[in-house]
């Protein structure tokens, strides 16, 4: 299993926060989270928003400290980036089928 957790940098909310993710899954990813005590509600689209309070608790649990812009890099490398505005890619098995085309 490995997270990633970035510095907490990014203000919100009269805090700085830090982003969780995982380069594995989603599932891999909401696991380590739900074990460090994350709510539901800190997933934004493809990582977990950590409050800086929480940021060493997330590294003794096993978090790897990464720089954000490799942080990104590495969830993008995945398939697991998803920005905003652009929706969940659909996976292979659930995309729905071509229509026949008539006549063939």
């Amino acid at each position: 299993m490995t997270v990633y957790i970035d510095p907490p940098v990014w203000p919100g909310h009269g805090r700085l926060w830090s982003h969780l993710v995982s380069d594995v899954s989603f599932e891999e990813l909401h696991a380590f989270a739900a074990s460090i005590g994350c709510p539901p509600r800190a997933f934004e689209r493809d990582h977990y928003d950590v409050p800086e309070s929480r940021y060493e608790d997330a590294v003794r649990a096993g978090a790897q400290r990464i720089g954000s812009k490799e942080l990104v890099r590495r969830i993008t490398e995945a398939g697991l980036r998803r920005p905003k505005g652009r929706p969940a890619p659909v996976p292979a098995a659930d995309a729905p089928s071509a229509a026949p085309i008539p006549g063939s």
